[in-house]
């Protein structure tokens, strides 16, 4: 590589970390200021200030206020759709999703504490709770559509979005449960094998 492409590559890089950097601050200070005072209480100008960053900078990484509590969407569905798309040879996509699920979505005793808390801001807000709910709904399709793509059906399979349904329910189900990863390995084994398969092994 030339000292050209080196130079000219390196400023993108400082760059792309700096606006993480600061998208993260603003995430966090959010995150804090409505745990702490509840999410209606805090305005786009209190984050902003508690990330030293202006309002105009705040609205160039989250369009609105719901998605500063929703920083890592794009990520999780990212992460979601490539563990079907790239898992390994021979392996079923309901094994896939279950291994994923228990690698990104299952959360640690250590954890839990926190967790809980943030799922107690989105239940006692109207506004977040909608949000999620169209966040989650759009996970479902996006899911939908790759399963369906990796396995050569039509784009609105009904199996393929039952399988998506299903998929993002596991955890739900399994969310404050102490045997959590015992709950969605078994979730994933009812998908995978169906009713009669988990009955007969119990």
């Amino acid at each position: 590589m030339s000292e050209t492409t080196q130079s000219a590559s390196a400023p993108v890089g400082r760059r792309e970390r700096k606006k993480a950097a600061t998208r993260q601050a603003l995430a966090d200070a959010a995150l804090n200021l409505f745990l702490q005072h509840g999410y209606d209480a805090v305005g786009i100008r209190d984050i902003a200030d508690a990330a030293d960053v202006s309002t105009t900078t705040l609205f160039k990484h989250f369009p609105v206020k719901e998605a500063l509590v929703f920083d890592e969407d794009a990520d999780q569905e990212a992460k979601l759709l490539a563990a079907v798309r790239e898992r390994a040879e021979g392996q079923s996509i309901p094994a896939a999703l279950r291994e994923h699920a228990l690698l990104h979505r299952v959360r640690s005793e250590d954890d839990e504490e926190g967790f809980a808390a943030f799922f107690e801001l989105i239940e006692n807000t109207p506004a977040l709770r909608d949000y999620a709910q169209n966040m989650w709904l759009r996970h479902e399709a996006s899911l939908a559509h790759v399963i369906a793509d990796e396995t050569n059906r039509p784009a609105d399979d009904p199996d393929c979005a039952a399988l998506a349904h299903f998929t993002l329910e596991a955890t739900r189900v399994a969310h404050g449960r102490s045997d959590a990863r015992t709950v969605v390995t078994r979730a994933f084994d009812l998908l995978e094998h169906g009713w009669a398969g988990i009955t007969a092994r119990d």
